[in-house]
């Protein structure tokens, strides 16, 4: 029995050990220090600086082995892909923060609201909350996806480096105007949010030196990588949809 056990123990730390090394790790130098980013499913990631873990939108089937606890939780939206209190459970501690829209607040009540256009201080980060929201596509006519002011895409600015995370959004005048973006994750999947052609045309207008798609199921990537060919942004493709882990 002794021997099995360990055998079992080895096993499973064996798969353990997979899956973290499965995860691609983007990491970045800024200022104050090395911040990495871990994709883990879909809109689900890990952002680690400065021995603080801040994840943005945990959500089932996301798989959180062998992950960190959280110590900040950013929520974009009340969708289930995005806002998921079973998952918000999973990672949470005592001390856990969440931030969130208002409209997740009134379902995730132990979150602290913020809204579009506020300006925020955790440690050595500012949270800016962007507006995202659908300009023309919806599930019926007169109806939208998402509609401005419900959900927030993120800028998280650490040792003078700004990371824009886009949340479900179309290409809308707000994150056109962006500015000094260094590293940019944006969304594109119809019918919910946009097409990648439509994604390549809004990230050429804020033109981040780095553009991360994420939240793009059943979406041709090769469409946005050859749309930017020639701008000098660098595009990084990365696996959002492991089949297993």
């Amino acid at each position: 029995m002794k021997l099995l056990a360990v055998f079992l123990v080895f096993v499973i730390s064996g798969f353990c050990a997979q899956a973290q090394i499965a995860r691609q790790v983007q990491t970045f130098q800024t200022g104050t220090g090395v911040v990495k980013i871990t994709p883990i499913y879909h809109a689900s990631l890990l952002i680690e600086a400065g021995g603080k873990n801040i994840y943005i939108d945990p959500a089932k089937p996301a798989n959180f082995s062998g992950l960190p606890p959280a110590d900040l939780i950013l929520i974009t939206d009340i969708h289930g892909d995005h806002m998921d209190p079973g998952s918000i459970a999973a990672i949470s501690k005592s001390e856990t923060e969440i931030w969130a829209p208002p409209a997740v607040v009134k379902t995730v009540t132990t979150a602290h609201p913020i809204s579009n256009g506020e300006t925020k201080t955790w440690g050595e980060w500012t949270i800016e909350a962007i507006p995202m929201y659908n300009i023309q596509r919806g599930p019926s006519p007169g109806a939208l996806y998402h509609t401005k002011g419900r959900g927030n895409g993120y800028v998280l600015t650490y040792g003078g480096r700004r990371f824009y995370f886009s949340g479900d959004t179309e290409n809308i005048p707000e994150m056109r105007a962006l500015k000094n973006i260094y590293v940019a994750f944006v969304c594109m999947n119809l019918p919910y949010t946009m097409p990648p052609d439509e994604a390549a045309e809004a990230v050429k207008a804020f033109h981040p030196q780095i553009v991360i798609p994420y939240h793009y199921r059943g979406s041709d990537l090769s469409v946005f990588k050859n749309d930017l060919q020639g701008t000098g942004i660098e595009v990084r493709l990365l696996d959002w949809y492991p089949q297993a882990r």
